[in-house]
């Protein structure tokens, strides 16, 4: 049982806050996600607008800064579970990130703290270097916020629900769909209000209103502090990882025994939290970390006196899970790219597109339209769960329907289409400059705007969402479903490590074809953009054939027991159960 500071009167004893913490979890996740979302939807076109930035550097910034968010959510769990706590870490993340939109705010709101407005010139005096630094600081505050965030977020709320009880479990199931409201409702307000606020009326409001939401976070974060059930740190899975690979590496001139399952070293702690997981025979190697020779000492309570010796069957499986999600994984960082490179230049396409609503005077925001991205999953998942799921569910046998890897190749599938419909309409937009030459405006520094209206966007960008809610998703639940219990904060951050990774893969994707071609260009009329939505696809094509191969490859946690006695088998049913 794990300990906490909740009340030391319990005699260690959990004293669960339960539904009474959740005004102040779900408020600080409410007014997070909005100062965090309504921060961040339009920031390309902050750069490019107030900053006077190029579309490559700017779509570079963004894709490091995104990159860098999620890379740092590894950083953020490992300190989270061995040093500070979910209480703590959630607490100084919130403060800092509220500190970076500040930051921002500011370098609008202050004249000298951004270049001066572009105006009608046709070229446009880019940042200082002291001004480009007071910006960067903010995007660093910005990054140590997210860090900390986004791995301990969804993970503390739950923390106040007690697992063992069936209120507590219904409780926890609850939160966890409060949890992915507040997302929707926040991009949603963030897509739509917040950036109407900033590009129609004034940024520094704009980004003010953000910050002032994200105070509000803060302030409803620390009133719960008195009841919250505070975790402890129990030290990061990482350390178990670690002591398999170099145990198995000094073991590695060891040959194994024809029945692993029988000689190897079979202790599970009593306190582990863990189900005990099958032994399987894929990456042999480190099944010899699980090798008992004449060195080797057990304790009496039956476990290893030099864990960097002598590592159990139960941590070895541990680690071939992790191992085993790693192709699947990058599979994933490849597809994403796909996803960032959609999101980044459908922007660009409508601020060359006409954003005007029907015969009205109001414009659309270039960057809401990512909504109906969002739009899309929110559609889209209700159907799927009460409709289609049903029926697959009769037509395949199996209770989930699609298993896991094919929801995730559905989604690979729909990226290509998405790809190829992208390139379709970035030519028609730039058809329609030729064949209907009545220009109605243009963007300073950039060119005309083509008379296609902004809707026709809305296909590539349905489409792009549309696959995130089968891959991302999709890998989502595989690698929370399929690491180990004591490392779901790790299977967490594995989501938004290869996020990131996919963010400064499309920064150097994008670098290599702005330097080698004329492609990627300030003024899409005089580029090719829909050439690179179509080399974009093709990298999408193969990367389907390298997954499917994956897929086929891949084992799922506990299914492989062939080669175990049927006793053994059915002991390993009961006990997964």
């Amino acid at each position: 049982m794990e300990k906490t500071e909740n009340d030391a009167t319990c005699n260690n004893d959990f004293k669960y806050s339960g539904i009474k913490a959740m005004p102040f979890v779900i408020g600080n996740e409410t007014f997070e996600k909005l100062g965090t979302l309504g921060t961040s939807s339009n920031l390309l076109v902050y750069l490019t607008t107030v900053f006077n930035l190029k579309a490559i550097t700017a779509t570079n910034i963004i894709n490091i800064f995104n990159g860098t968010c999620n890379f740092g959510t590894l950083l953020g769990a490992f300190g989270c579970d061995t040093y500070w706590g979910r209480y703590k870490t959630l607490g100084f993340a919130s403060v800092s990130s509220f500190l970076g939109m500040l930051v921002l705010t500011l370098t609008a709101a202050i004249t000298k703290l951004h270049p001066p407005q572009c105006g009608n010139q046709e070229k446009c005096s880019g940042p200082t270097p002291w001004q480009m630094a007071f910006l960067l600081s903010g995007f660093g505050l910005l990054v140590v916020g997210a860090s900390g965030i986004r791995p301990c977020n969804l993970a503390f709320g739950a923390d106040q629900f007690d697992p063992k009880t069936a209120s507590g479990r219904r409780g926890t199931n609850s939160f966890f769909n409060w949890y992915y409201f507040t997302y929707t409702f926040a991009a949603m307000v963030s897509l739509t209000i917040i950036i109407y606020v900033q590009s129609n009326v004034n940024w520094a409001l704009g980004l003010a209103v953000p910050a002032i939401l994200m105070f509000f976070s803060c302030v409803m974060f620390f009133a719960g502090t008195k009841i919250y059930v505070k975790v402890l740190p129990k030290g990061s899975p990482l350390t178990s990882i670690a002591q398999v690979i170099v145990a198995a590496i000094r073991k590695r001139d060891l040959e194994l025994p024809e029945q692993p399952w029988v000689f190897l070293f079979d202790h599970v702690p009593n306190n582990s939290i863990n189900t005990r997981i099958a032994y399987t025979d894929q990456f042999r190697f480190l099944s010899k970390a699980g090798m008992i020779t004449p060195e080797d000492e057990i304790n009496s309570d039956g476990s290893a006196t030099n864990p960097w010796r002598l590592c159990s069957i139960q941590q070895i499986e541990e680690v071939k899970c992790v191992v085993r999600v790693i192709p699947i994984w990058v599979a994933g960082v490849i597809y994403y790219i796909s996803v960032v490179q959609e999101q980044n230049y459908a922007v660009f396409q409508a601020l060359q597109s006409n954003r005007q609503l029907g015969h009205t005077d109001f414009h659309i925001p270039a960057a809401s339209y990512i909504l109906f991205a969002m739009l899309s999953i929110t559609i889209w998942l209700p159907i799927y769960d009460r409709i289609i799921l049903p029926w697959l569910r009769k037509l395949t046998k199996n209770e989930d329907g699609l298993t896991l890897l094919q929801k995730m190749g559905i989604g690979l599938i729909i990226a290509i289409a998405t790809m190829l419909i992208s390139g379709l309409i970035e030519g028609r937009r730039k058809l329609l400059l030729v064949t209907n030459p009545s220009s109605i405006g243009t963007i300073p520094g950039k060119g005309l705007i083509s008379s296609m209206s902004g809707m026709w966007l809305i296909p590539q960008v349905a489409l792009s969402g549309l696959s995130e809610a089968f891959t991302v998703i999709g890998e989502n639940e595989l690698f929370y479903k399929q690491f180990p219990e004591n490392m779901r904060s790790i299977a967490s951050a594995f989501l938004f490590v290869g996020l990131a990774v996919s963010s400064y893969l499309s920064s150097c994707f994008s670098s290599v074809i702005h330097r080698t071609t004329n492609w990627l260009t300030d003024d899409l009329n005089i580029g090719k953009l829909d050439y690179f939505y179509y080399s974009v696809g093709v990298m999408q094509i193969v990367n389907l054939g390298y997954f499917l191969v994956c897929a086929k490859w891949y084992q799922y946690k506990g299914t492989d027991r062939s080669k175990r006695p049927q006793e053994m088998q059915e002991k390993d049913q009961s006990e997964n159960a």
